[in-house]
């Protein structure tokens, strides 16, 4: 098979995934077949920030070796970072070739390649409409020839194509959504060196919940893991002195909002960080699902006046628009949510965005 069928054969198997597990292990598998490599992690991101969220597809990392991978990019890394690399005009590279050749300027290839006896790192972003929707790390062993132009021009083929599908993922089933029975929000706080010292009952409900992937033991000694993507949101906070905060969906389809926010002590230095988990609120989750079902910047205005309740006649003066001009944009946007009145419309968009997913998240695997 030559590669234009090779990629073509990719491009279909992403367009038919179910499932995001599926999108990712079915990639990685043809995507050998192109351009080889020995270990990689697949992540799905939250396109408001670029941080880590479900699902995670780690192959050939053992855990203590993901560990440190997600530490030395979230607190070490200064060079060929996701976050920069997500504005970059294409948006894959090669560790070697950025670095002129001189990998060890990166801390992730002090501290995690080079003891695992990795050479080099393909990275790369999937964006779409200028938005990130997951991002890709692929590593060759010591020995083996450097990622090049053609294996930057294979991935560089898949990002859009691969945010799309990512994107899509955000719309709602119609099963049942079991009964939300957390009464109040889970709360983590994490000390100046970002170990877990205490939570609560509702935190520890809502953490098992969670989809499973990449996750690290507590060093204080609670007994439970911490996701690789609550540990990423904790660490933003505390890296920048701020507040961070990702959307994440369950194995049981409800989608949740983890918000990190430093502390400060009396002397205004940074003391701790307090993590917060919650049920997401409609206004939350609406622009994920305006984007997973590709409304333009001029349905979306319609769309949020419909859920306001105005009538046609209101939505044209408002937007200084032409009542049929209104309808069109309605009926598309019907067409492409999939409803038939202003009522389901809204039910789709603002209230039954919690519903369960067809499958997990997150698996981890060894070739």
């Amino acid at each position: 098979m030559t590669t234009h069928h090779r990629l073509d054969a990719l491009l279909t198997d992403i367009a038919g995934a179910p499932d995001a597990h599926t999108l990712f292990a079915a990639t990685s598998a043809r995507l050998r077949g192109l351009s080889s490599f020995d270990a990689a992690v697949w992540a799905a991101t939250d396109p408001i920030n670029g941080l880590t969220t479900a699902p995670v597809r780690v192959e050939n990392l053992h855990e203590g070796g993901c560990g440190t991978y997600w530490e030395a990019e979230l607190f070490g890394e200064s060079v060929n970072r996701f976050r920069d690399l997500a504005q970059a005009p294409v948006p894959v590279v090669g560790l070697r070739a950025v670095t002129g050749g001189d990998p060890a300027c990166s801390p992730l290839y002090r501290t995690f390649m080079r003891p695992r006896g990795f050479a080099d790192e393909l990275r790369a972003v999937f964006r779409v409409d200028g938005q990130s929707w997951g991002q890709l790390s692929l590593f060759r062993e010591r020995g083996r020839a450097d990622f090049d132009a053609a294996d930057i021009a294979h991935v560089t083929a898949l990002s859009a194509p691969l945010a799309h599908r990512l994107r899509s993922f955000a719309r709602p089933s119609s099963a049942p959504m079991p009964r939300d029975t957390t009464a109040a929000p889970g709360m983590l706080l994490f000390d100046d060196a970002g170990n877990l010292v205490s939570l609560n009952d509702e935190a520890r409900s809502l953490l098992a919940q969670m989809p499973p992937g990449p996750s690290t033991t507590t060093a204080l000694g609670l007994a439970l893991p911490l996701p690789v993507w609550i540990l990423s949101t904790a660490g933003r906070a505390r890296l920048t002195g701020g507040s961070a905060r990702i959307r994440i969906r369950t194995g049981t389809g409800r989608w949740l909002i983890c918000h990190a926010s430093c502390l400060r002590a009396a002397e205004g230095g940074a003391s701790s960080t307090a993590l917060i988990i919650e049920p997401a609120k409609p206004s939350e989750i609406a622009g994920l699902l305006t984007a997973a079902y590709e409304l333009t910047p001029r349905e979306i205005e319609v769309v949020d006046l419909i859920a306001r309740g105005l009538p046609t006649a209101e939505i044209a003066a408002t937007l200084h628009l032409s009542a049929h001009t209104v309808r069109d944009h309605v009926k598309a946007v019907f067409d492409k949510v999939g409803v038939t009145s202003r009522g389901e419309l809204v039910a789709c968009l603002f209230t039954e965005f919690q519903q369960p997913v067809t499958a997990r998240d997150t698996v981890r695997v060894v070739r």
